[in-house]
């Protein structure tokens, strides 16, 4: 190849690659970076119950010994409290977490689509407080509640 066809071969190399690139860039949009979606009334809610209506549409629950929550009893650094919450029920819809004395009591929510019911997370607490986890699993919702003591430190006392 002669000097000249090889730059005319690579330029039209470099404008396909950049054609292609720039025709991906802007053709891709994933739903999941779609801001617009998210609850605003559920996590701006300021009491638990108002939080799970504006979540589930109903603040009708079953404590149920199928919804397994993990926290430690005492919270060794509010700012970083270990949660986990499984369940064996079928057909699981949604995960949420609730801090019941923190200013938003909505802490976390997942949706699921043919996923195991299982969802680990570390999350911010104000002060001692029930932890609410919430299952929605064939458009019933069911309950687990734990009390996480939250101390200066993680000292006891």
């Amino acid at each position: 190849m002669t000097q000249p066809q090889r730059r005319i071969f690579l330029k039209g190399s470099l404008m396909t690659a950049l054609a292609v690139t720039a025709g991906s860039v802007i053709g891709f949009r994933p739903q999941w970076a779609d801001a617009a979606d998210w609850n605003k009334d559920a996590f701006t809610a300021k009491k638990i119950d108002e939080a799970i209506t504006a979540l589930f549409g109903t603040g009708q629950m079953t404590p149920s010994a199928s919804v397994k929550l993990k926290a430690p009893a005492q919270a060794e650094n509010s700012a970083q409290v270990q949660i986990q919450v499984s369940t064996d029920l079928p057909n699981v819809e949604a995960i949420a977490v609730f801090v019941e004395k923190n200013p938003s009591p909505l802490v976390a929510h997942a949706s699921f689509s043919g996923a195991e019911g299982f969802f680990s997370a570390r999350m911010k607490m104000a002060q001692t407080s029930d932890v609410v986890a919430v299952v929605k699993s064939a458009g019933k919702l069911y309950t687990a509640k734990q009390t996480v003591k939250v101390t200066v430190g993680g000292c006891g006392g």
